[in-house]
Protein backbone atom coordinates (compact mmCIF):
# COMPACT_ATOMS: atom_id res chain seq x y z
CA UNK A 1 0.00 0.00 0.00
CA UNK A 2 2.98 2.52 1.26
CA UNK A 3 5.25 1.43 -1.71
CA UNK A 4 2.15 2.26 -4.20
CA UNK A 5 0.65 4.93 -2.90
CA UNK A 6 4.54 6.27 -3.18
CA UNK A 7 4.61 5.46 -6.48
CA UNK A 8 1.80 7.57 -7.77
CA UNK A 9 2.27 10.29 -5.44
CA UNK A 10 6.42 10.63 -6.73
CA UNK A 11 4.61 10.29 -10.58
CA UNK A 12 2.39 13.01 -9.95
CA UNK A 13 5.65 15.43 -8.72
CA UNK A 14 7.73 13.94 -11.22
CA UNK A 15 5.49 15.23 -14.15
CA UNK A 16 5.16 18.39 -12.05
CA UNK A 17 9.42 18.91 -11.93
CA UNK A 18 9.71 18.15 -15.47
CA UNK A 19 7.65 20.99 -16.55
CA UNK A 20 8.90 23.13 -13.76
CA UNK A 21 12.56 22.42 -15.50
CA UNK A 22 10.96 23.44 -18.52
CA UNK A 23 9.94 27.04 -17.16
CA UNK A 24 13.56 27.12 -15.55
CA UNK A 25 15.25 26.90 -19.12
CA UNK A 26 12.73 29.02 -20.96
CA UNK A 27 12.26 32.17 -17.79
CA UNK A 28 16.33 32.15 -16.91
CA UNK A 29 17.32 32.85 -20.90
CA UNK A 30 14.16 35.13 -21.41
CA UNK A 31 14.30 37.31 -18.18
CA UNK A 32 16.61 39.65 -17.10
CA UNK A 33 18.39 38.97 -14.51
CA UNK A 34 17.01 41.68 -11.89
CA UNK A 35 13.33 40.85 -13.96
CA UNK A 36 13.70 37.06 -12.64
CA UNK A 37 14.46 38.54 -9.22
CA UNK A 38 11.39 40.29 -9.10
CA UNK A 39 9.62 36.90 -9.96
CA UNK A 40 11.74 34.99 -7.20
CA UNK A 41 11.14 37.32 -4.66
CA UNK A 42 7.42 38.06 -5.54
CA UNK A 43 6.85 34.00 -5.35
CA UNK A 44 8.68 33.70 -2.19
CA UNK A 45 6.18 36.83 -0.39
CA UNK A 46 3.36 34.44 -1.53
CA UNK A 47 4.80 31.21 -0.29
CA UNK A 48 4.97 32.38 2.92
CA UNK A 49 1.47 34.14 2.83
CA UNK A 50 0.50 31.28 1.36
CA UNK A 51 1.18 29.09 4.47
CA UNK A 52 0.37 31.68 7.04
CA UNK A 53 -3.09 31.42 5.51
CA UNK A 54 -3.57 27.57 4.83
CA UNK A 55 -1.86 25.71 7.70
CA UNK A 56 -4.26 25.62 9.92
CA UNK A 57 -6.74 24.47 7.15
CA UNK A 58 -4.45 21.85 6.12
CA UNK A 59 -3.47 20.44 9.62
CA UNK A 60 -7.11 20.49 10.60
CA UNK A 61 -7.68 18.21 7.04
CA UNK A 62 -4.97 16.09 7.95
CA UNK A 63 -6.17 15.52 11.57
CA UNK A 64 -10.05 14.68 11.03
CA UNK A 65 -10.28 13.37 7.38
CA UNK A 66 -7.08 11.50 7.19
CA UNK A 67 -9.13 9.24 10.29
CA UNK A 68 -11.62 8.02 8.00
CA UNK A 69 -13.98 8.01 10.68
CA UNK A 70 -17.23 9.68 8.88
CA UNK A 71 -15.73 13.17 10.03
CA UNK A 72 -16.43 16.19 7.36
CA UNK A 73 -15.18 19.26 7.83
CA UNK A 74 -14.53 20.53 4.38
CA UNK A 75 -17.76 23.41 5.02
CA UNK A 76 -15.78 24.52 7.26
CA UNK A 77 -12.40 25.11 5.48
CA UNK A 78 -14.37 26.30 2.66
CA UNK A 79 -15.82 28.91 5.00
CA UNK A 80 -12.45 29.53 6.19
CA UNK A 81 -10.99 30.30 3.01
CA UNK A 82 -13.47 32.89 2.30
CA UNK A 83 -13.53 34.68 5.29
CA UNK A 84 -9.21 35.64 4.47
CA UNK A 85 -10.46 37.13 0.97
CA UNK A 86 -11.03 40.74 3.41
CA UNK A 87 -7.85 40.76 4.34
CA UNK A 88 -5.81 41.32 0.86
CA UNK A 89 -5.25 44.89 1.39
CA UNK A 90 -3.37 44.45 4.40
CA UNK A 91 -1.09 41.53 2.72
CA UNK A 92 -0.59 44.16 -0.19
CA UNK A 93 0.54 47.26 2.82
CA UNK A 94 3.09 44.05 3.88
CA UNK A 95 4.18 42.89 0.52
CA UNK A 96 4.93 46.53 0.10
CA UNK A 97 6.89 47.25 3.25
CA UNK A 98 9.54 44.33 1.98
CA UNK A 99 10.33 46.61 -0.22
CA UNK A 100 8.77 44.91 -3.33
CA UNK A 101 7.36 46.89 -6.29
CA UNK A 102 3.56 48.08 -6.06
CA UNK A 103 3.17 45.19 -9.18
CA UNK A 104 4.75 42.67 -7.86
CA UNK A 105 2.92 42.80 -4.18
CA UNK A 106 -0.77 42.75 -5.92
CA UNK A 107 0.58 39.84 -7.97
CA UNK A 108 1.94 38.07 -5.04
CA UNK A 109 -0.77 38.82 -2.88
CA UNK A 110 -3.01 37.02 -5.47
CA UNK A 111 -0.87 34.28 -5.80
CA UNK A 112 -0.62 33.46 -2.31
CA UNK A 113 -4.63 33.16 -2.61
CA UNK A 114 -4.37 31.22 -5.36
CA UNK A 115 -2.09 29.01 -3.59
CA UNK A 116 -4.04 28.60 -0.87
CA UNK A 117 -7.03 27.37 -2.91
CA UNK A 118 -4.75 24.92 -5.01
CA UNK A 119 -3.38 22.92 -1.66
CA UNK A 120 -5.74 22.95 0.45
CA UNK A 121 -7.90 21.39 -2.39
CA UNK A 122 -4.65 18.87 -2.77
CA UNK A 123 -4.57 18.38 1.29
CA UNK A 124 -8.31 17.34 0.56
CA UNK A 125 -7.18 14.23 -1.72
CA UNK A 126 -4.38 13.29 -0.23
CA UNK A 127 -5.93 13.09 3.33
CA UNK A 128 -9.04 10.81 1.85
CA UNK A 129 -5.84 8.79 0.16
CA UNK A 130 -7.23 9.74 -3.55
CA UNK A 131 -4.00 9.79 -5.18
CA UNK A 132 -4.88 9.35 -8.67
CA UNK A 133 -7.17 12.49 -8.37
CA UNK A 134 -3.72 14.03 -7.13
CA UNK A 135 -2.23 13.41 -9.61
CA UNK A 136 -4.71 14.80 -11.79
CA UNK A 137 -4.45 17.58 -9.97
CA UNK A 138 -0.51 17.71 -10.13
CA UNK A 139 -0.78 17.66 -14.18
CA UNK A 140 -3.49 20.18 -14.42
CA UNK A 141 -1.24 22.80 -12.34
CA UNK A 142 1.84 21.56 -14.24
CA UNK A 143 0.39 21.82 -17.80
CA UNK A 144 -1.39 25.27 -17.22
CA UNK A 145 1.33 27.13 -14.94
CA UNK A 146 3.53 26.02 -17.90
CA UNK A 147 1.50 27.13 -20.96
CA UNK A 148 0.35 30.67 -19.30
CA UNK A 149 4.05 31.35 -17.75
CA UNK A 150 5.88 31.19 -21.68
CA UNK A 151 3.18 32.64 -23.21
CA UNK A 152 3.71 35.94 -20.19
CA UNK A 153 7.68 34.99 -20.38
CA UNK A 154 7.46 35.36 -24.79
CA UNK A 155 4.92 38.41 -24.55
CA UNK A 156 6.17 41.06 -21.56
CA UNK A 157 9.10 39.25 -19.33
CA UNK A 158 7.69 40.90 -16.43
CA UNK A 159 8.15 39.42 -13.17
CA UNK A 160 4.90 40.77 -12.01
CA UNK A 161 3.08 39.09 -15.09
CA UNK A 162 4.35 35.97 -14.28
CA UNK A 163 3.10 36.01 -11.14
CA UNK A 164 -0.40 36.83 -12.26
CA UNK A 165 -0.23 34.27 -14.74
CA UNK A 166 0.72 31.42 -12.34
CA UNK A 167 -2.20 32.61 -10.25
CA UNK A 168 -4.43 31.73 -12.92
CA UNK A 169 -3.16 28.65 -13.83
CA UNK A 170 -4.02 27.57 -10.22
CA UNK A 171 -7.36 28.52 -9.86
CA UNK A 172 -8.10 27.09 -13.15
CA UNK A 173 -6.42 23.64 -12.15
CA UNK A 174 -8.44 23.72 -8.90
CA UNK A 175 -11.36 23.90 -10.94
CA UNK A 176 -11.20 21.01 -12.84
CA UNK A 177 -10.45 18.71 -10.15
CA UNK A 178 -12.62 20.27 -7.79
CA UNK A 179 -15.48 17.85 -7.07
CA UNK A 180 -13.09 14.95 -6.65
CA UNK A 181 -11.77 17.36 -3.54
CA UNK A 182 -14.76 19.03 -2.45
CA UNK A 183 -17.92 16.97 -3.74
CA UNK A 184 -21.20 19.16 -2.45
CA UNK A 185 -19.25 20.46 0.41
CA UNK A 186 -20.56 23.93 0.47
CA UNK A 187 -19.04 27.14 3.00
CA UNK A 188 -20.71 26.61 6.17
CA UNK A 189 -20.34 28.90 8.88
CA UNK A 190 -19.81 27.01 11.91
CA UNK A 191 -18.12 29.44 14.27
CA UNK A 192 -16.98 26.85 17.00
CA UNK A 193 -15.45 24.68 14.53
CA UNK A 194 -13.77 27.88 12.70
CA UNK A 195 -12.33 28.61 16.24
CA UNK A 196 -11.17 25.05 16.92
CA UNK A 197 -9.37 24.82 13.81
CA UNK A 198 -7.91 28.01 14.73
CA UNK A 199 -6.91 27.72 18.56
CA UNK A 200 -5.74 23.56 17.31
CA UNK A 201 -3.50 25.19 14.39
CA UNK A 202 -2.51 28.49 15.59
CA UNK A 203 1.38 27.13 16.57
CA UNK A 204 1.20 24.75 13.88
CA UNK A 205 1.09 28.08 11.25
CA UNK A 206 2.91 29.93 13.16
CA UNK A 207 5.89 27.55 13.08
CA UNK A 208 5.32 26.82 9.62
CA UNK A 209 4.82 30.74 8.42
CA UNK A 210 8.43 30.65 10.31
CA UNK A 211 9.69 28.34 8.63
CA UNK A 212 8.54 29.80 5.08
CA UNK A 213 10.27 32.71 6.35
CA UNK A 214 13.98 30.84 7.39
CA UNK A 215 13.62 29.50 3.88
CA UNK A 216 13.35 33.06 1.86
CA UNK A 217 15.10 35.60 4.85
CA UNK A 218 18.07 34.71 2.99
CA UNK A 219 16.85 36.06 -0.28
CA UNK A 220 15.18 39.05 1.02
CA UNK A 221 18.57 39.62 3.22
CA UNK A 222 20.63 39.05 -0.14
CA UNK A 223 18.65 41.35 -2.02
CA UNK A 224 18.96 43.80 0.26
CA UNK A 225 22.55 43.78 0.76
CA UNK A 226 23.87 42.32 -2.70
CA UNK A 227 21.26 43.62 -4.99
CA UNK A 228 18.12 42.29 -6.82
CA UNK A 229 20.45 40.53 -9.22
CA UNK A 230 22.26 38.25 -6.88
CA UNK A 231 19.07 37.04 -4.89
CA UNK A 232 17.83 36.14 -8.74
CA UNK A 233 20.57 34.10 -9.42
CA UNK A 234 20.84 32.75 -5.62
CA UNK A 235 17.20 32.05 -6.06
CA UNK A 236 17.79 30.63 -9.50
CA UNK A 237 20.17 27.64 -7.82
CA UNK A 238 18.25 27.38 -4.96
CA UNK A 239 14.52 26.58 -6.52
CA UNK A 240 16.34 24.10 -9.47
CA UNK A 241 17.93 22.02 -6.25
CA UNK A 242 14.79 21.95 -4.20
CA UNK A 243 12.50 21.52 -7.00
CA UNK A 244 14.29 18.72 -8.23
CA UNK A 245 15.60 16.96 -4.63
CA UNK A 246 12.49 17.54 -2.62
CA UNK A 247 9.99 16.30 -4.57
CA UNK A 248 10.93 12.45 -4.52
CA UNK A 249 10.71 12.98 -0.63
CA UNK A 250 7.97 15.06 -0.42
CA UNK A 251 6.29 11.98 -2.75
CA UNK A 252 7.53 9.72 0.09
CA UNK A 253 6.29 11.28 3.43
CA UNK A 254 2.42 12.01 1.46
CA UNK A 255 2.18 8.48 1.36
CA UNK A 256 3.21 7.65 4.75
CA UNK A 257 2.29 10.42 6.85
CA UNK A 258 -2.03 9.52 6.99
CA UNK A 259 -0.98 6.37 7.08
CA UNK A 260 1.14 7.02 9.93
CA UNK A 261 -1.62 8.96 11.54
CA UNK A 262 -4.38 6.36 11.31
CA UNK A 263 -2.11 3.74 12.28
CA UNK A 264 -1.57 4.99 15.48
CA UNK A 265 -5.14 6.09 16.02
CA UNK A 266 -6.82 2.82 15.08
CA UNK A 267 -3.90 0.31 15.96
CA UNK A 268 -1.66 1.86 18.34
CA UNK A 269 2.18 2.90 18.79
CA UNK A 270 3.67 -0.55 17.68
CA UNK A 271 2.23 -0.80 14.56
CA UNK A 272 2.91 3.30 13.51
CA UNK A 273 6.36 2.58 14.55
CA UNK A 274 7.00 -0.50 12.58
CA UNK A 275 5.32 1.67 9.55
CA UNK A 276 7.68 4.79 10.77
CA UNK A 277 10.70 2.29 10.16
CA UNK A 278 10.15 0.94 6.91
CA UNK A 279 8.88 4.72 5.90
CA UNK A 280 12.26 5.92 6.98
CA UNK A 281 14.41 3.62 5.07
CA UNK A 282 12.54 4.32 2.10
CA UNK A 283 12.91 7.89 2.32
CA UNK A 284 16.19 7.81 2.76
CA UNK A 285 16.81 5.31 0.01
CA UNK A 286 15.23 7.78 -2.25
CA UNK A 287 16.47 11.03 -1.37
CA UNK A 288 20.20 10.41 -0.13
CA UNK A 289 21.26 9.11 -3.89
CA UNK A 290 18.96 11.81 -5.32
CA UNK A 291 21.14 14.54 -3.67
CA UNK A 292 24.69 13.08 -3.69
CA UNK A 293 24.04 12.61 -7.35
CA UNK A 294 22.66 15.65 -8.16
CA UNK A 295 25.71 17.56 -6.28
CA UNK A 296 28.48 15.86 -8.56
CA UNK A 297 26.68 16.21 -11.85
CA UNK A 298 25.66 20.08 -10.47
CA UNK A 299 28.32 21.69 -13.47
CA UNK A 300 26.52 19.72 -16.37
CA UNK A 301 22.73 20.54 -14.91
CA UNK A 302 23.45 24.11 -14.97
CA UNK A 303 24.92 24.37 -18.53
CA UNK A 304 22.07 22.60 -19.59
CA UNK A 305 19.36 24.26 -17.71
CA UNK A 306 20.54 27.94 -16.63
CA UNK A 307 20.73 30.87 -18.77
CA UNK A 308 23.91 31.90 -19.74
CA UNK A 309 23.60 34.40 -16.37
CA UNK A 310 22.96 32.31 -13.76
CA UNK A 311 25.49 28.93 -14.70
CA UNK A 312 28.43 30.27 -12.82
CA UNK A 313 26.69 30.33 -9.94
CA UNK A 314 24.61 27.27 -10.05
CA UNK A 315 27.82 25.21 -10.98
CA UNK A 316 29.33 25.89 -7.53
CA UNK A 317 26.39 26.78 -5.55
CA UNK A 318 24.20 23.54 -6.33
CA UNK A 319 26.40 21.19 -4.52
CA UNK A 320 26.42 22.68 -1.54
CA UNK A 321 22.66 23.54 -1.64
CA UNK A 322 22.33 19.29 -3.07
CA UNK A 323 23.71 18.80 1.09
CA UNK A 324 21.86 21.40 2.60
CA UNK A 325 18.49 19.38 1.15
CA UNK A 326 19.81 16.50 2.64
CA UNK A 327 19.63 17.54 6.23
CA UNK A 328 15.90 19.59 5.46
CA UNK A 329 14.50 16.64 3.71
CA UNK A 330 15.05 14.86 7.28
CA UNK A 331 13.90 17.16 9.33
CA UNK A 332 10.88 18.45 7.13
CA UNK A 333 9.58 14.56 5.70
CA UNK A 334 10.53 12.84 8.96
CA UNK A 335 11.28 14.19 11.88
CA UNK A 336 8.22 16.63 12.10
CA UNK A 337 6.02 13.88 11.90
CA UNK A 338 6.67 13.14 15.58
CA UNK A 339 4.82 16.55 16.77
CA UNK A 340 2.05 15.69 14.31
CA UNK A 341 1.57 12.33 15.73
CA UNK A 342 1.78 13.49 19.51
CA UNK A 343 -0.32 16.70 18.73
CA UNK A 344 3.13 18.65 20.27
CA UNK A 345 2.17 22.01 17.81
CA UNK A 346 4.75 24.23 20.33
CA UNK A 347 7.64 21.82 19.16
CA UNK A 348 7.06 22.94 15.51
CA UNK A 349 7.19 26.90 16.60
CA UNK A 350 10.50 26.09 19.14
CA UNK A 351 12.29 24.39 15.80
CA UNK A 352 11.58 26.33 12.85
CA UNK A 353 12.06 29.91 15.27
CA UNK A 354 15.66 28.75 15.98
CA UNK A 355 16.49 27.79 12.85
CA UNK A 356 14.65 30.96 11.95
CA UNK A 357 16.88 33.21 14.30
CA UNK A 358 20.17 31.09 13.75
CA UNK A 359 19.77 31.75 9.61
CA UNK A 360 19.16 35.45 9.91
CA UNK A 361 22.00 35.83 12.27
CA UNK A 362 24.39 33.27 10.38
CA UNK A 363 22.95 34.50 6.74
CA UNK A 364 23.14 38.22 7.45
CA UNK A 365 26.83 37.96 8.89
CA UNK A 366 28.03 35.97 5.90
CA UNK A 367 26.42 37.65 3.23
CA UNK A 368 28.25 40.83 4.63
CA UNK A 369 31.40 39.27 4.92
CA UNK A 370 31.30 37.09 1.74
CA UNK A 371 28.16 38.44 -0.81
CA UNK A 372 26.30 35.16 -2.12
CA UNK A 373 28.17 32.45 -1.71
CA UNK A 374 27.56 33.54 1.93
CA UNK A 375 24.19 33.02 1.62
CA UNK A 376 24.72 29.52 0.19
CA UNK A 377 27.15 28.23 2.86
CA UNK A 378 24.77 30.15 5.22
CA UNK A 379 21.94 27.90 4.70
CA UNK A 380 23.91 24.86 4.89
CA UNK A 381 24.36 25.59 8.45
CA UNK A 382 21.16 26.67 9.07
CA UNK A 383 19.72 23.10 7.55
CA UNK A 384 22.31 21.00 9.87
CA UNK A 385 21.45 23.40 13.13
CA UNK A 386 17.60 22.80 12.60
CA UNK A 387 18.02 18.62 11.59
CA UNK A 388 19.61 18.32 14.97
CA UNK A 389 17.18 20.43 16.83
CA UNK A 390 14.61 18.71 15.50
CA UNK A 391 15.78 15.52 16.42
CA UNK A 392 16.24 16.21 20.00
CA UNK A 393 12.60 17.76 20.21
CA UNK A 394 11.33 14.77 18.81
CA UNK A 395 13.31 11.89 21.18
CA UNK A 396 10.66 14.13 24.30
CA UNK A 397 7.32 14.15 21.42
CA UNK A 398 6.87 10.86 19.82
CA UNK A 399 10.36 9.22 19.58
CA UNK A 400 10.95 8.51 15.54
CA UNK A 401 12.67 4.90 14.87
CA UNK A 402 15.53 5.49 13.19
CA UNK A 403 16.82 2.05 11.84
CA UNK A 404 20.92 2.45 12.02
CA UNK A 405 21.63 -0.63 10.30
CA UNK A 406 19.05 -0.34 7.21
CA UNK A 407 20.19 3.48 6.77
CA UNK A 408 23.72 2.13 6.61
CA UNK A 409 22.80 -0.24 4.15
CA UNK A 410 21.49 2.91 2.31
CA UNK A 411 24.72 4.82 3.01
CA UNK A 412 27.21 2.36 1.36
CA UNK A 413 25.05 1.89 -1.68
CA UNK A 414 25.19 5.64 -2.26
CA UNK A 415 28.95 5.74 -1.50
CA UNK A 416 28.89 3.16 -4.08
CA UNK A 417 27.39 5.41 -6.53
CA UNK A 418 29.10 8.52 -5.79
CA UNK A 419 32.68 6.67 -6.61
CA UNK A 420 31.15 5.27 -9.67
CA UNK A 421 30.20 9.08 -11.12
CA UNK A 422 33.33 10.96 -9.40
CA UNK A 423 35.46 8.67 -11.45
CA UNK A 424 33.78 9.35 -14.60
CA UNK A 425 33.12 12.52 -14.34
CA UNK A 426 36.56 13.50 -15.75
CA UNK A 427 36.00 11.32 -18.42
CA UNK A 428 33.05 13.29 -19.25
CA UNK A 429 34.61 16.34 -19.16
CA UNK A 430 34.61 17.50 -22.83
CA UNK A 431 31.58 15.81 -24.19
CA UNK A 432 28.57 18.32 -25.07
CA UNK A 433 26.49 18.49 -21.09
CA UNK A 434 23.27 16.53 -22.22
CA UNK A 435 25.29 13.50 -23.16
CA UNK A 436 27.58 13.80 -20.11
CA UNK A 437 24.43 13.90 -17.91
CA UNK A 438 22.95 11.10 -19.17
CA UNK A 439 26.29 8.84 -18.81
CA UNK A 440 26.82 10.39 -15.47
CA UNK A 441 23.32 9.54 -14.02
CA UNK A 442 23.30 6.24 -16.28
CA UNK A 443 26.37 5.19 -14.14
CA UNK A 444 25.19 6.54 -10.87
CA UNK A 445 21.89 3.76 -11.47
CA UNK A 446 23.86 1.45 -13.17
CA UNK A 447 25.73 0.90 -9.51
CA UNK A 448 23.16 1.84 -6.85
CA UNK A 449 20.48 -0.55 -8.45
CA UNK A 450 22.27 -3.53 -8.31
CA UNK A 451 22.98 -2.47 -4.64
CA UNK A 452 20.04 -1.69 -3.23
CA UNK A 453 18.18 -4.88 -4.96
CA UNK A 454 20.93 -7.09 -3.15
CA UNK A 455 20.32 -5.23 0.04
CA UNK A 456 16.91 -5.10 -0.25
CA UNK A 457 15.95 -1.72 0.27
CA UNK A 458 12.45 -0.38 1.30
CA UNK A 459 11.74 -3.96 0.08
CA UNK A 460 12.61 -3.07 -3.37
CA UNK A 461 12.59 -7.02 -4.31
CA UNK A 462 8.68 -7.18 -3.37
CA UNK A 463 7.92 -3.99 -4.95
CA UNK A 464 9.79 -5.08 -8.66
CA UNK A 465 8.01 -8.54 -8.28
CA UNK A 466 4.70 -7.54 -7.41
CA UNK A 467 5.15 -4.80 -10.94
CA UNK A 468 6.56 -8.07 -12.72
CA UNK A 469 3.70 -9.99 -11.65
CA UNK A 470 1.02 -7.35 -12.59
CA UNK A 471 2.15 -7.12 -16.23
CA UNK A 472 2.60 -10.93 -16.74
CA UNK A 473 -0.95 -11.11 -15.68
CA UNK A 474 -1.87 -8.21 -18.09
CA UNK A 475 -0.02 -9.96 -20.71
CA UNK A 476 -1.61 -13.13 -20.41
CA UNK A 477 -4.82 -11.64 -20.24
CA UNK A 478 -4.32 -9.60 -23.54
CA UNK A 479 -3.38 -13.07 -24.76
CA UNK A 480 -6.60 -14.61 -23.97
CA UNK A 481 -8.58 -12.33 -25.52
Amino acid sequence: MLARQTVVYFAANVFSAIFGLLNTIVFTRVFAVAAYGDYLLGFAFATLLATLLSSALKLAILREQAKGDGADIRGAILAAMALLAPAAPLFFSVARMTGLAAPVSAAAVMLAFAVTLYETSQESLRAAQKAVDYLRGTVYRALLVSALGVAVAFASASGAALLVSSSIALVAATALFWRASWGDARPKLDRARLVEIAKAGLPFTFSMSLMALASVADRFLLAELSGVADAGRYGASVDLVRQALIIPAISVSTAFVPMAVRLLAERGEAEARRHLEKSMELLLAVALPACVGFALVSPQIADLVLGPEFRETGSWAMPILAMAVVFQILTQQYLHTSFLLSNRNSFYLINTGSILAFNLIVSALLIYRFGLAGAVWGRLAAEIFGCAQAYALSRAAFAMPLPFGRLALVGAATAAMAATVHMLSAKVSALPPALALILLVGAGVAAYAPIALTFDLAEARALIGGVARRLGARACRSEAA
